[in-house]
């Protein structure tokens, strides 16, 4: 008799290689691990590596909310030139020569873009405006503005800053900067945004998205590796990794696996989703605090 093959719920961390769209990497997932239940939370541009965060068969109810978390990247910047898509994927559209820019300088632009800012998204994003795809409507040579938007950026680095030469003879300077932010922002408007504001103009040059939320680069996996040995993440280590844990014991357990909103304790107001389990560390539900009681996201129980 042939074994039904059963794939676990839960977290699979992926190490995205660069070329490969978020979608593309979903699509060798499902072919890994024989199910159609595969997501992502959060995409990736092309051009990026690293953490790409994929939730297999139930695992998928938990993506939405991960999508929310912190996100820290590794990049280059490269000053000097702007292009079409603000990262190394487009044609160049500008090129101003970067050498006279100081440190100082480029510490003070980067300040400017610390903390609680307004983004405009790049145009060439799959941001959507009034229906359509941001992409779709610069592809079609459409004239059009992105609404700025609200992003954090908690910690904004320079490494590094080297000078070199581009293809077209430009002198430009690549900065080697590292990036924690909320879900949202793009790095690479960043890197247009500090070229702006130093008249030189500036692009992102490589990228590597190291951490999403409390999943880091070194629990990641390679395509490949994982084609050898599908890793699954269980989904109670992955939620509470991730969320606030709520203990309840057997009785609160079977109400609120019946529907039942449990009071919530004070602790947890305004906490954004909680991990809910039971007395035998069985993963119940994701809720949140509303009113006072326990409103379910997800119920896994």
């Amino acid at each position: 008799m042939t074994q039904k093959h059963t794939t676990p719920d839960g977290l699979v961390i992926v190490d995205k290689p660069s070329g490969f769209t978020s979608h593309d990497v979903v699509a060798k997932m499902r072919g890994i691990a024989r199910t159609r239940r595969v997501g992502h939370a959060g995409t990736l541009d092309p051009m990026a590596t690293g953490v790409l965060v994929l939730g297999v068969e139930r695992a998928t109810k938990l993506l939405g909310h991960l999508a929310l978390t912190e996100k820290e990247y590794l990049g280059t910047i490269r000053l000097g030139q702007d292009t079409i898509t603000d990262d190394a994927e487009g044609e160049i559209t500008s090129a101003t020569d970067a050498s006279k820019v100081t440190r100082d300088a480029i510490d003070a632009g980067i300040a400017k873009l610390t903390g609680d800012i307004m983004q405009v998204p790049s145009k060439v994003s799959a941001i959507k405006i009034d229906g359509v795809r941001s992409y779709k409507r610069a592809r079609d040579g459409e004239d059009f503005e992105i609404p700025a938007r609200p992003v954090k950026i908690s910690s904004f680095t320079v490494y590094d800053v080297r000078d070199a030469v581009a293809d077209d003879g430009t002198a430009v300077l690549d900065l080697i900067v590292s990036v924690v932010c909320s879900s949202g922002t793009y790095i690479r408007a960043l890197a247009r945004d500090l070229g702006a504001d130093l008249g030189v103009g500036g692009h992102l040059t490589a990228l590597r998205r190291t951490r999403v939320g409390p999943y880091k680069i070194d629990a990641a996996r390679t395509l490949d590796q994982l084609q050898q040995e599908l890793t699954v993440m269980p989904i109670a280590q992955a939620a509470q990794a991730a969320f606030p844990r709520w203990q309840v014991d057997a009785r609160r357990a079977r109400l609120l696996l019946n529907g039942v909103r449990l009071e919530m304790p004070e602790a947890y107001a305004g906490a954004g989703p909680v991990a809910v389990f039971d007395p035998e560390d069985r993963f119940l539900a994701l809720v949140e605090e509303q009113k006072g009681k326990a409103k379910s996201l997800a119920v896994f129980g």
